[in-house]
């Protein structure tokens, strides 16, 4: 049932837009949540995106080839790249061969790569608190459920 079929009651009057107002209002939270998690992180020195490269690197058993990486991430190859050279400069990250075939290269975490995923854990929690301090205990479970919801509609609903 679309937004326009559904009865009209006294919390949606006749002809408001309540998809499209709650598809705005979940932009508007992730810019938020994206300046938030920027200004927490700046302090350790990391970009969002190199932060999220460098927990998907620690999530692989054994370092990743960068067309792993990529498709983890749903980027191209070439975003891939750009991250993994910033963070090879801040020695976080060290490309290594492959011992099984030397063209491929695979992306390695260094001491201060796993330093600065335990900073990392830090600030997305301080961050996390500033986004959700509005809400009660109740209201974050309530929270939780929805976004879970939304997050993974099940097999029939994804896209």
């Amino acid at each position: 049932m679309s937004t326009s079929d559904r009865p009209s009651s006294p919390e949606r009057p006749s002809g408001t837009d309540t998809d499209g107002l709650l598809a705005e209002q979940l932009l508007r939270l992730t810019r938020r949540l994206h300046r938030i998690q920027k200004r927490h992180l700046e302090p350790v020195g990391i970009t969002p995106a190199q932060s999220r490269l460098l927990r998907t690197v620690a999530h692989f058993g054994e370092p990743p080839r960068m067309a792993d990486l990529a498709a983890r991430l749903e980027v191209v190859p070439r975003a891939v790249t750009s991250l993994v050279d910033g963070l090879e400069a801040g020695d976080r990250v060290r490309r290594v061969p492959d011992p099984n075939n030397r063209r491929v290269v695979r992306i390695e975490l260094t001491d201060a790569g796993r330093a600065t995923l335990r900073e990392l854990r830090s600030a997305r929690r301080a961050a996390a608190e500033d986004i959700l301090a509005p809400l009660t205990v109740e209201q974050r479970e309530v929270l939780e459920g929805l976004l879970s919801a939304l997050i993974d509609p099940g097999p029939e609903r994804g896209c």
